[in-house]
């Protein structure tokens, strides 16, 4: 009879394969990136998973997002996650949270969590990159940083590398900057050198100082996009876990 674990074991082997079962990796954010992530770490072996995000499955989440679907819109997605988890490798133990990650007390939230062996950051906001990046930082544990995949639309221009070299990616420039300013070095992140597109039809979201209004966003996503990135970073752990990277 098959398992799940049977394509692993001939890419793997007996060895590299018990590492993964014996892992824990904590996914922060299950967004469009942080959701296809989790899937494909749980699909890929690891024993243990961490799963931290705020918010409840929304419409505009369906697009891109492995946890939106019609019948889930209004649950937690770390509920969500965790019951997809259950139902693609039921071995894979979780730890799922409901809540919103303060970038002032992120040692204490963290730290009261199971210690993984790897970090995924999917968050989009800044502050709190930053915030666990010195965490994972100061307490050694090895993490992996996505950073934008709005308005983009050219998979094969994501690439891996420490946030001293990227270039392009806004929200690459902005971390990189506050990285030197904080002392972290070495931050590995997967990002893209694509240009963003500017998006259709938002001109008017734009005040006359140049800010965002109120309840407007000019940040478009594709379907593709973020789930690749997801894939790509959830490969990077798994890799790095058994020793190929």
């Amino acid at each position: 009879m098959e398992t799940i674990n049977d394509r692993l074991l001939l890419i793997l082997g007996e060895e590299r394969l018990a590492r993964l079962s014996q892992a824990r990796v904590m996914v922060l954010g299950l967004g469009g990136v942080g959701s296809s992530c989790a899937e494909a770490l749980a699909r890929g072996g690891v024993g243990s998973l961490v799963l931290v995000d705020r918010d409840v499955v929304a419409p505009s989440n369906i697009n891109r997002q492995a946890l939106a679907f019609q019948s889930t819109l209004g649950r937690p997605k770390a509920e969500v996650m965790e019951a997809m988890v259950a139902d693609i490798n039921p071995s894979c133990e979780v730890t799922a949270v409901q809540a919103f990650i303060d970038k002032d007390h992120v040692s204490e939230q963290l730290g009261a969590l199971p210690r993984p062996d790897y970090v995924v950051d999917a968050i989009d906001t800044v502050s709190q990159k930053l915030a666990i990046a010195a965490w994972c930082q100061e307490a050694d544990i090895p993490e992996v940083s996505a950073m934008g995949g709005a308005n983009k639309l050219d998979p094969t221009r994501l690439r891996f590398a420490p946030i001293e070299k990227t270039q392009v990616d806004p929200l690459a420039r902005i971390v990189r900057k506050e990285c030197r300013k904080r002392g972290i070095r070495g931050l590995t992140v997967l990002y893209s050198d694509e240009q963003p597109r500017e998006a259709e039809g938002k001109r008017d979201a734009i005040d006359e100082h140049g800010f965002v209004r109120e309840g407007q966003s000019i940040l478009g996503t594709m379907s593709y996009f973020p789930p690749i990135m997801g894939q790509m970073l959830a490969g990077y752990v798994l890799r790095g876990l058994t020793g190929l990277l």
